[in-house]
């Protein structure tokens, strides 16, 4: 796959629950190539470049599942500027609130769907990394039907 094709798998996969950007990608496959964890493919059109995965890459990936996954990184852009709410206008919040619960509604349900579809294809993980993107979006929506307004 090349680098566009990777971002798009992950993001219909990973993208509920785990964020990504393209530049980490593209940045991120030499790095894994010189390491001997994907293989280089001929190039295609518009000078793509695919990669694929080597022996030594599914070695490394079955490595990295063993390891201790680490804390949660909370980042909620949202949330930051609540807590600088008393400097921002009354409609500036309720602008930043609609457009929160906008986002986390639509996201829900597209989080709910894609689990739906992993439940009926047979993937029960699948299914419940999904479960948690859902859990995650309610209770952003739960808090922010809570959030001071002034």
């Amino acid at each position: 796959m090349t680098g566009g094709q990777l971002m798009a798998a992950a993001e219909r996969r990973l993208g509920p629950y785990w964020s990504m950007t393209r530049s980490q990608v593209y940045r991120e496959l030499p790095v894994l190539a010189e390491m001997g964890y994907v293989r280089l493919g001929k190039p295609g059109p518009r000078s793509s470049q695919p990669y694929a995965i080597t022996a030594s890459g599914k070695r490394a990936f079955t490595r990295w599942l063993a390891e201790s996954p680490g804390r949660d990184a909370l980042r909620n852009p949202v949330a930051l500027r609540v807590a600088f709410g008393q400097q921002h206008t009354g409609d500036q919040l309720q602008t930043l609130y609609t457009h929160a619960n906008q986002y986390h509604s639509e996201a829900m349900a597209m989080a709910k769907e894609q689990a739906k579809e992993a439940k009926k294809n047979g993937d029960p993980f699948g299914a419940a990394a999904l479960e948690f993107a859902v859990a995650y979006h309610k209770a952003a929506l739960t808090w922010l039907k809570a959030a001071p307004t002034s």
